[in-house]
């Protein structure tokens, strides 16, 4: 696999302000952060910091105001109030500097269909001003890092969805960003392509490139994050390392069973942890066998399932829904 060697290469180009900004942590702070659009509150009142090198996620149901906070961040929309600072920089007095350190990879497909795969980069990078003969190079290298340079010459309409989704990450580094905007990286792609962009991502953080996303993936929020949010209506319910969240909140294991009195008097009668989801109750637990030993032997039940606690459980639970379309 390709690996993001070339990085080093490219920020020999990084402009001479690029390289003054001095390593500051944490890159992101906010502080009581608020949006509000006339009555409506999307963002109310929010606080968090993101560290320099680290991949920071936020996850909520559509609506909660995490792409809100997103576009904050990029400075293309203006906060309602509160402290928000991105390297240091205010975002409402120096959106010019920020966005200068700034990679955004958007949640649509907003490619240019007019232009190839190599004229998409090379038109892009046309907002930065560098020379053509060092942008080239630098084109060069991130095909080879998303490896598309084969399809260099290609139409857009040729490349399928993974693809694409690729051809926009390079495109966010363009620029040799330090912060990497991604709003739903791997949406719509199938799996193959989802874990081609999860290794870009991985690459990228080895690199020092911190890192803030959104998903509604929770396996990819585990898997990808070393620390997340989660939002609804707004505001931040949690926040934590993944791992962490789901010990905390959930346990170890679940152990699901069908949902009767006779279950729910059980477990009460072991003081047990647990949740009633339709026809199932779903017990949080880090001793899974006693938990079934018990439903077995005590209660008589025949009908059992044990699994390995996940994120998408914490999800759950703390927003009371699945996942809004």
């Amino acid at each position: 696999m390709y690996s993001y060697t070339c990085c080093a290469a490219i920020y020999e180009h990084v402009s001479t302000s690029q390289r003054e900004v001095v390593a500051i942590a944490p890159v992101i702070v906010a502080e009581d952060l608020r949006k509000q659009f006339d009555e409506f509150v999307a963002v109310d009142n929010v606080s968090f910091t993101v560290e320099e090198g680290e991949v920071f996620g936020f996850l909520g149901p559509n609506g909660a105001g995490k792409t809100t906070t997103m576009k904050m961040i990029q400075c293309v929309s203006p906060k309602t109030s509160g402290k928000l600072t991105v390297f240091g920089m205010d975002v409402t007095t120096q959106p010019r500097e920020i966005k200068q350190l700034l990679g955004v990879v958007p949640q649509e497909n907003n490619l240019d269909p007019d232009f190839t795969v190599f004229e998409n980069l090379l038109v892009y990078s046309r907002y930065f001003d560098r020379p053509r003969a060092q942008v080239e190079n630098m084109i060069a290298e991130l095909l080879d890092f998303v490896q598309l340079r084969e399809k260099q010459d290609k139409p857009i309409e040729q490349l399928s969805g993974g693809m694409k989704r690729r051809l926009i990450l390079a495109r966010a580094l363009i620029n040799t960003p330090r912060l990497l905007i991604l709003d739903e990286p791997t949406i719509g792609l199938d799996p193959q392509a989802r874990h081609l962009i999860w290794d870009k991502i991985k690459s990228l953080k080895a690199q020092g490139i911190t890192v803030v996303l959104t998903t509604h993936y929770m396996d990819e929020a585990a898997r990808l994050c070393d620390r997340l949010v989660i939002m609804d209506f707004g505001r931040i319910l949690v926040d934590g390392k993944p791992d962490a969240l789901v010990s905390e909140y959930i346990g170890t294991d679940i152990v699901d069973a069908e949902h009767n009195p006779r279950v729910i008097a059980c477990l009460n009668r072991m003081g047990a942890k647990y949740d009633v989801w339709g026809d199932t109750v779903r017990v949080y637990t880090a001793h899974p066998q006693d938990v079934i030993a018990a439903l077995l032997n005590d209660c008589g039940l025949g009908t059992i399932t044990a699994r390995a606690a996940t994120l998408e459980d914490v999800f759950l639970k703390l927003t009371g829904k699945k996942l809004r379309e």
